[in-house]
């Protein structure tokens, strides 16, 4: 069946038929016209030899009739029977085997009605009869008959009658028709080898591009066929190796341009989803994932369900399809928020889908948070000295201070509330050079326990006052190590600082010291009352203050540790909080070897 389907098969089998019709056409009309044409020449050839044998037995009058008829029978050819009729008592047959075509009764001729015309119409006849039943041997033979007159010198007008069966002349057509037959079956033959070869010829190079193309269609876009010829065929393979080239070159640029795009969509710092037009998603890049993993999390969706969208995404989507005009709104989900645009995707005139850019304001809106608070925070550390310096500076100007103990006390508060302010807007600028990355560290190395032992003993006064137990506690093999001795003083004095103002009377704390071979190791322990856990993550913030019910003298600004977190990263190093309420707090700080 395969073969019969195939190009071969079609185009062997329609020149195969094509010339079987054109041989059984001609064939035919070859039989017809070979049968018509013994016909006739044996019609012709009949007459003719009566005419002559009429002829001859006219020029042999009388005594010479045995003559003529003697050279009558010599124009005779074995196949042929001749009567010759000179009245309904004298007639003569050509002498022959004795069978029945041999002795017609001359009846026979006198009766018949078309055979008669030649002795009354003086005129030449032919017909195609049976012979009369003579005998048993006579059978339905026909016999074509030709009947020409013979003048007898005014005895009335006698006949020659010469027919030959029409057996004979059927034989040469068999043997006609059976050449015929030959000559087409041969045709014929050689007609199939010649209509195989040449649809071989032809199919052969579309087999190779057939190939061809089952390569291209699997991505071997550099295959070639072989061009055999120089005719439409050649001219096909031609073709084809053109578009395979074609068709490589476009496809390399349709790789590189999903490439750029995936790469562009890959380093983007907002997502992107892309919409079908029912919705569904067709393209996304990491951080559109990420939105959805946090969606996903928060409906408490798995994996399975990665084509769900949240709601109101979809509505945005509705919205931007219906309108077509861009649709913006906003998500937030595990404390975080997004901000969703959605445009309209067009197919030349017609939406196809829509464009959804997802971008994290997390960040965004910390920092609007954060700049809302330090103005407040400003503002309200600032208000309260302002106003102090304010109403004793009137107090003094008012004369309300009536005696010079009274105004130095005044004027004791005015310069203790300007240094505060003093302190804060430094701080306030150090924070901002620190964040700003201005800062400059000078690195050098330094005794490490006499450089502790000197930053606590500012403390002494203040811990003895108290009742505290400051205590240090080195564990260290080396005695140098390099860092900025200005800068880790002023987070040690921060931290300890910290420490003393946050715990009870009575209490004890412990700065502790050691190094490894990454860096050194400090650690600040109080037994104070601890800190919240919803208060840690935020405590190196700008202003916050994890205590919002003490006095103003004892929290300070709330720089402090933001300026020592800055500092410690520019050591490369990291500082960190542990706590609990009522087991104290912890503050540790690691700086690497390798700050320069």
């Amino acid at each position: 069946m395969m073969f019969w389907r195939s190009v071969v098969g079609k185009l062997w089998i329609t020149i195969l038929l094509l010339v079987s019709f054109v041989l059984f056409i001609l064939t035919v009309m070859l039989l017809e016209f070979f049968e018509n044409y013994h016909i006739n020449e044996t019609r012709k050839g009949l007459t003719d030899t009566a005419e002559k044998i009429a002829k001859v037995l006219e020029d042999h009058p009388g005594q010479e009739e045995a003559l003529g008829l003697e050279i009558a029978w010599e124009m005779v050819d074995d196949d042929s029977r001749v009567t010759v009729v000179r009245n309904e008592n004298t007639y003569f047959y050509s002498p022959g085997t004795d069978d029945a075509a041999a002795h017609v009764p001359v009846s026979f001729f006198m009766k018949d009605k078309e055979l008669a015309e030649v002795f009354n119409k003086n005129k030449t006849v032919d017909i195609i009869t049976s012979l009369p039943e003579v005998s048993s041997q006579v059978d339905d033979t026909k016999f074509l008959m030709i009947g020409v007159p013979l003048h007898q010198n005014g005895k009335g007008n006698g006949a020659v009658f010469i027919y030959q069966s029409l057996e004979v002349m059927e034989e040469t057509t068999r043997l006609t028709t059976k050449f015929i037959l030959l000559a087409a079956g041969v045709a014929i033959v050689l007609t199939t080898i010649f209509a195989f070869f040449l649809s071989t010829r032809i199919t052969a190079p579309l087999r190779k591009m057939r190939e061809a193309a089952f390569e291209v269609a699997r991505g071997k876009f550099d295959t070639k066929v072989p061009i055999l010829t120089h005719d439409e065929i050649g001219e096909l393979a031609t073709a084809f190796n053109q578009m395979g080239r074609q068709l490589k070159f476009n496809m390399n640029a349709l790789s590189q341009e999903k490439e750029q795009l995936t790469s562009i969509l890959s380093s983007m710092a907002d997502g992107v989803i892309t919409f079908n037009r029912d919705g569904t998603i067709l393209i996304t890049n990491p951080p559109a994932e990420m939105f959805l993993r946090y969606w996903y999390y928060e409906q408490g969706l798995g994996s399975e369900n990665n084509d769900a969208v949240p709601s109101e995404v979809m509505e945005l989507f509705q919205l931007a399809v219906n309108t077509e005009k861009e649709q913006v709104g906003e998500i937030s989900a595990q404390g975080r928020t997004w901000v969703i645009i959605v445009s309209p995707l067009y197919n030349k005139r017609f939406i196809r889908g829509a464009v959804a850019v997802v971008r994290d304001m997390t960040e965004e809106r910390k920092l609007d948070k954060l700049r809302e608070d330090f103005i407040a925070n400003v503002s309200h550390e600032l208000r309260t000295p302002i106003s102090m310096m304010q109403g004793y500076s009137e107090a003094i100007v008012d004369d309300i201070a009536q005696t010079d103990e009274e105004k130095k006390e005044m004027a004791k508060v005015i310069y203790d509330e300007s240094l505060r302010m003093g302190r804060l807007v430094n701080e306030l600028l150090d924070l901002a050079r620190m964040e700003a990355g201005h800062i400059l560290l000078s690195v050098e190395s330094i005794e490490i326990e006499p450089y502790v032992n000197r930053v606590i003993r500012k403390f002494h006064g203040l811990a003895k006052e108290k009742g505290i137990d400051l205590s240090v506690q080195l564990d260290t093999d080396e005695s140098n190590f390099r860092f900025d001795p200005d800068r880790i003083e002023q987070v040690l004095t921060n931290l300890i600082d910290n420490a003393i103002r946050h715990v009870p009377d009575s209490a004890s704390i412990l700065i502790s010291g050691r190094t490894d071979e990454r860096g050194l190791y400090i650690e600040v322990n109080d037994q104070g009352p601890g800190i919240p856990e919803e208060d840690l993550p935020f405590l190196f913030e700008r202003f916050y203050k994890a205590d919002k019910s003490r006095t103003r003298g004892i929290s300070g600004t709330g720089l402090g540790l933001a300026i020592a977190k800055n500092i410690i990263e520019a050591h490369r190093g990291n500082i960190s909080v542990k706590s609990k309420l009522g087991h104290g707090t912890t503050f540790s700080f690691f700086i690497p070897r390798n700050i320069e």
